[in-house]
């Protein structure tokens, strides 16, 4: 019996062990049935918004289709009255009547927005005709809600005038990667230590990661970086990524987590210093990724930067977001021409979608990535701009980071429907947080545009008057210039430069925006500059102008339409140095070119509220002639203190003897002639084998002519390879003549710590230059000065130390910067 009741007893653990293991069984297989009947239920509820989706374009098609067939039935009745109409003696007369018609209108124009569609109808039909299309009339309605009527005025003149703002840039431009087949295998190189991590959620869509995939190999160079795809549960070829591709993290989810949360998750796997975060539906064009790093490299202040993004076709996606006070949000610059100057400068924004976004992997950490209040999707981006700002750091649009982003593709479009569905509850959510920051920085929907685009709310705006853009390594005037602007910009000024012959000069145009500065150009501001600034103007608080000749045409309009400080550069009194010419040469010409420049100058003097000059000479005879009037003296070359405080060569590793100076300046041609003519053959033969060398743009032949075997016309050189002659030579040569105010090419000379051989004309004006400048009026005393000074180590070494101190004191960056907040009351 006790054998029996073992033997049932095995059998009974037996059985009980088996019942446990088929109950986790079919545990197991309940779960798995679950997870299948989740994926069932998401596909079914997939297939049902696609349905719909296909309804509702059905529905469009067909309405557009009736809309089309009407608008033909339509032309062809008008045609037919247009026929009859212009074959009557009525029309014909009334021709005669078109231009006084024309003159009325536009008096009207100014306060009947449908008046002035009407006239602009008449003056370019056929571009009216061509750009009539649904979209066009409903973002025209759109504009009047939103947009002031001068604002939507200025865009119809603009978009309608045959050399106005028509689209520039071609979609051939555009480096897309269609995807024919798989057949190319993907593969990345492997990084150990990447310094940037680029996280590609994905949920389905295959064809277009594949395509990202390609897009980030061919357009991503020089930076060791590595891809993290975040797999959502895609149930597509997604799954077998490892067959097409090869050296990318995949982390694929055990459940759905939608488009936020998966980014989170994945971002935790990366290793870079940086976390980019792009959408598969994107193609990287090239220098995509170098150029958003450029960004935090220059300025530790930047937590986030984002790509400029634009459609397939090449039209604007996005020049960065505005967010208003509301919490709605635009893309501003959405379908325009991606080319245009006001999308392609650096610049703080409110937000940038979160298409192609690059933040700080510790920052990203700290702030504890997005926020999982937004469910799913949507005002994640934006919350994400906020609370980078809100941790001390700044959001930036980098327009040369350029994405093609197939919108719609990762979310859909409808708000109804989809991930789109949670649009409007993430925006209560998004106010709710935010709405103290939105009341104080932040504008009522549509308004002040100008502003809103850049953050400038809170900035003080400086609109730059110059003769073109300046091109800082070929003349003093446009050094310093150039100087000034990138100073403006990092003073935390909304800086906007107009040149007077509105050319895009290249590649002054791109560093300046790169140094944040808006650059205006082309044939629409050269023609509607006025109307611009009548737009715009209430935003301005100073306008700055530089020469005299650029000046005066400007300023008497910008005192009508702005109520902007005027500030005038006077870098060089014409009328004194013409004085002077006509004192040395005798020219009587110039008696009557004196006068005028006299006229001119005192005019601009007195309309304009502060003068800034760069000598305590020029400031006197300002403060005599003008007083009362507020003048400042500003130093003409501005460096930061690493390059103040750099060791250069010393004497001994030195030799030669130079000259720079930009020869469409009439002082400098004189000074080297004069020079090479009357004082060259008496310092030959003290100093056997010494060469000069010249170097300046635009030599004219008078110039071209005085090259020997001892002297070299080296026109114009880059400034690395000026620095190199600088650093070379043993003493600058400034054989001035005439002239007027500090001279940039000795201030440069200076600041490299090389001894200055030059005239009265050329010390005028330099704090203390009695220290360290060596002059001489005429040319025994010259050539003396220079064989002194050249064969003399101890006094060599004496000026050297000299220009040091000097330099040191008066043309730092800092000095600069505390004598514009002055004047500009930061």
């Amino acid at each position: 019996l006790d054998k029996e009741i073992a033997r049932y007893r095995e059998i009974s653990e037996g059985l009980r062990i088996e019942l446990e293991d088929k109950t986790k069984w079919a545990q197991d297989l309940d779960k798995e049935i679950e997870k299948h009947k989740e994926v069932l239920d998401r596909l079914k509820g997939l297939m049902k918004r696609k349905e719909e989706e296909v309804s509702m374009l059905n529905e469009v098609v067909g309405g557009r289709d009736r809309k089309i067939e009407e608008l033909n039935t339509y032309l062809r009745f008008r045609d037919s009255e247009v026929l009859a109409l212009r074959s009557s003696y009525s029309f014909r007369i009334g021709r005669l009547f078109v231009l006084p018609v024309s003159s009325v209108m536009e008096f009207f124009k100014k306060t009947w927005v449908g008046l002035m569609v009407s006239l602009n109808f008449f003056r370019h039909p056929i571009n009216f005709i061509k750009k009539l299309s649904f979209d066009n009339v409903r973002r025209f309605f759109s504009a009047l809600k939103t947009e002031s009527r001068v604002s939507v005025l200025g865009n119809v003149k603009r978009f309608l005038a045959k050399n106005g703002r028509n689209f520039l840039f071609d979609s051939a431009e555009l480096q897309l990667f269609p995807v024919q087949n798989y057949n190319k295998k993907i593969v990345f190189e492997k990084v150990d230590s990447p310094v940037v991590s680029i996280i590609i959620p994905v949920y389905n869509q295959w064809d277009y990661t594949y395509s990202c995939l390609l897009s980030i190999l061919e357009n991503t160079k020089g930076i060791d970086y590595e891809v993290i795809i975040a797999d959502d549960v895609s149930l597509d070829e997604t799954k077998n990524i490892n067959k097409y591709v090869k050296n990318v993290v995949v982390v694929r989810n055990e459940i759905n987590l939608g488009f936020l949360r998966n980014c989170k998750n994945s971002a935790r796997h990366a290793k870079g210093q940086y976390l980019i975060f792009l959408n598969n539906d994107t193609n990287a064009q090239g220098g995509w990724l170098r150029s958003l790093l450029d960004v935090f490299e220059s300025d530790d202040r930047v937590g986030l930067v984002g790509s400029k993004l634009v459609y397939p076709n090449g039209k604007l996606q996005e020049a960065g977001g505005i967010i208003w006070k509301n919490g709605t949000g635009w893309n501003y610059g959405k379908t325009q021409d991606p080319s245009m100057p006001e999308f392609n400068y650096v610049k703080e924004v409110d937000y940038i979608s979160g298409a192609s976004i690059m933040i700080k992997t510790d920052l990203w950490k700290e702030i504890g990535g997005f926020d999982e209040r937004y469910e799913r999707a949507y005002f994640e981006d934006g919350d994400l701009a906020f609370e980078v700002r809100k941790h001390g750091y700044k959001v930036i649009y980098q327009p040369k980071s350029v994405v093609v982003h197939f919108e719609g593709v990762s979310c859909g479009t409808s708000e109804q429907s989809g991930e789109k569905s949670y649009q409007k509850k993430n925006r209560e959510t998004f106010v709710n947080k935010w709405k103290d920051v939105l009341e104080k920085d932040n504008f009522n929907p549509g308004e002040n545009v100008f502003l809103a685009r850049d953050k400038s709310g809170h900035k003080k705006t400086i609109l730059v008057i110059d003769h073109y853009v300046p091109h800082f390594d070929k003349d003093a005037g446009s050094k310093t210039m150039f100087q000034y602007l990138k100073l403006f910009a990092e003073m935390g000024m909304n800086v906007k430069f107009m040149g007077d012959n509105f050319y895009k000069h290249e590649p002054y145009t791109s560093i300046l925006q790169q140094a944040g500065v808006e650059v205006l150009y082309g044939n629409w501001f050269a023609k509607e500059w006025r109307n611009w600034l009548k737009e715009n103007g209430h935003c301005f608080d100073y306008v700055y102008l530089n020469r005299s000749s650029v000046s005066v045409k400007y300023i008497d309009f910008v005192k009508e339409f702005t109520g902007a400080k005027i500030i005038y550069n006077a870098v060089d009194f014409s009328y004194l140095r013409l004085q002077r010419q006509y004192e040395l040469t005798g020219d009587e010409s110039l008696k009557s070119a004196v006068k005028e420049a006299k006229k001119q100058e005192y005019y601009i003097f007195e309309r304009s509220d502060i003068i800034i000059t760069i000598s305590d000479f020029e400031k006197k005879l300002l403060e005599r002639d003008f007083d009362g009037k507020s003048v400042y003296v500003i130093p003409t070359y501005i460096y930061d203190d690493v390059f103040l405080n750099q060791d250069f060569p010393g004497y001994d590793e030195r030799r030669d003897i130079l000259f720079v100076g930009g020869f469409a300046h009439g002082p400098n041609v004189d000074a080297i002639s004069w020079f090479v003519k009357e004082i060259f053959s008496n310092i030959e033969k003290d100093l056997p084998g010494v060469k000069l060398n010249i170097i300046g743009s635009n030599p004219p032949e008078e110039v071209l002519r005085l090259k020997s075997g001892k002297i070299n016309i080296l026109g114009f050189v880059p400034e690395e390879e000026l620095k190199k002659y600088y650093l070379n030579s043993k003493l600058i040569l400034a054989p001035l003549r005439f002239g007027a105010g500090v001279k940039g090419k000795i201030i440069e000379a200076i600041s490299y710590n090389v001894p200055v051989i030059t005239t009265s004309i050329g010390a005028e004006g330099i704090e203390r230059g009695n220290e360290f400048l060596v002059v001489g009026n005429n040319a025994n005393t010259f050539a003396k000065n220079i064989i002194a000074v050249y064969k003399d180590e101890r006094k060599w070494h004496k000026i050297n130390v000299s220009e040091k101190k000097y330099a040191r004191e008066y043309l730092s960056k800092d000095r600069a910067g505390k004598i514009f907040s002055k004047i500009f009351n930061l």
